[in-house]
C-alpha cells in the first residue's frame, strides 16, 4: 500500500506540475520516527526525494539503495504515487526487490523526517556547492534529491550540513544520480563497505551479486613464449667457443 498524500511543505512545490486528484485514500506512514528505528550507531544512509515524477526513477533509485545498503527512502508529493498506480507493472525497475526490505516511506516534509545527529546533505546544481570528488561522507547522511523537473526548495538548502553536485556537462537522470552519489560513498570508504555483503568481498562478493546469466570472468594473462626459431638461435650462440688459432674473445651466452 502506498502511503498518504499530504500537503507538502519545505518550499518542496513544483511549479506547472500540479496535480487535482483526490484518490489517495491510504494511512500516513510514520516519518522521522521509522527513520530513527532504523538507525546504526555506526553509520546510516537516508535517500529524501523532492516530489519525484517517474516510478522509473523511483524504481531505480530503490534498486540502487539495495546494491549500496540504504536504510530508508522517503519522498514528499503525490505525482510518484499516481503515476505508479497507472502501471505498476510497465515500471517494475526494481528486480532485485529492494523494495521488499527498504521502506519507501512518503512524508510531508523532509526535514522531519530526518533522524537525529543525522547530516543533511542537499545533491543537486546550486551555486556554491561543493564538488562530489571533493567531498567527505558523513557517517550518518541524509541525502536529498531535488525533482526531475525542478530543484530543491531553497528552505531546505538553507538548513543543509553540506550542498554538493556531480561535476557533469549537464544534468543527469534522477536515479543515475542517486547512483553516484552512493558509489561515491562506497568507494571513499571501501574498508567499511565489505560489510554490506556480509563482510565478503572480491569474487566472493561478485559471485553472490552478479546476475545468474553472467558467468563470464577475467582471464589471466600467460607470460608470452619465445618462437622456437628464436630458442634455437639462441642455444646455437651459448655453444660457440673460442678458436685455437684465433686470439679473439667470443662472447658466449650464460
Amino acid at each position: 500500500m502506498l502511503p498518504s498524500v499530504m500537503p507538502m511543505t519545505d518550499n518542496e512545490q513544483v511549479t506547472n506540475t500540479a496535480v487535482t486528484s483526490t484518490e489517495v485514500t491510504s494511512t500516513e506512514m510514520p516519518s522521522a520516527e521509522l527513520a530513527s528505528e532504523q538507525t546504526l550507531d555506526a553509520s546510516a544512509v537516508f535517500i529524501g526525494l523532492v516530489n519525484p515524477k517517474t516510478p522509473v526513477n523511483v524504481g531505480g533509485i530503490m534498486r540502487a539503495s539495495g546494491c549500496y545498503g540504504v536504510d530508508g527512502v522517503f519522498y514528499t508529493g503525490r505525482r510518484y504515487e499516481l503515476a505508479a498506480r497507472s502501471g505498476a507493472v510497465q515500471y517494475h525497475v526494481d528486480t532485485k526487490d529492494a523494495g521488499e526490505r527498504i521502506p519507501l516511506t512518503g512524508v510531508t516534509s523532509l526535514l522531519a523526517s530526518i533522524p537525529a545527529d543525522t547530516k543533511l546533505i542537499c545533491v543537486d546544481l546550486v551555486v556554491g556547492a561543493t564538488p562530489l570528488p571533493d567531498f567527505v561522507h558523513p557517517a550518518k547522511a541524509f541525502y536529498v534529491f531535488g525533482p526531475e523537473d525542478g530543484t530543491i526548495g531553497q528552505e531546505i538548502i538553507d538548513k543543509a550540513d553540506a550542498v554538493v553536485y556531480v561535476p557533469t556537462v549537464g544534468c543527469m537522470n534522477l536515479a543515475a544520480s542517486v547512483n553516484v552519489l552512493l558509489y561515491d560513498r562506497l568507494a571513499k570508504s571501501h574498508r567499511e563497505a565489505a560489510s554490506l555483503a556480509s563482510s565478503i568481498s572480491g569474487d566472493a562478493l561478485i559471485r553472490q551479486s552478479r546476475d545468474n546469466n553472467n558467468r563470464t570472468r577475467v582471464k589471466v594473462p600467460r607470460a608470452p613464449r619465445k618462437p622456437r626459431h628464436a630458442e634455437a638461435s639462441s642455444l646455437e650462440f651459448s655453444k660457440v667457443e673460442p678458436s685455437s688459432s684465433d686470439s679473439s674473445i667470443v662472447i658466449t651466452a650464460d
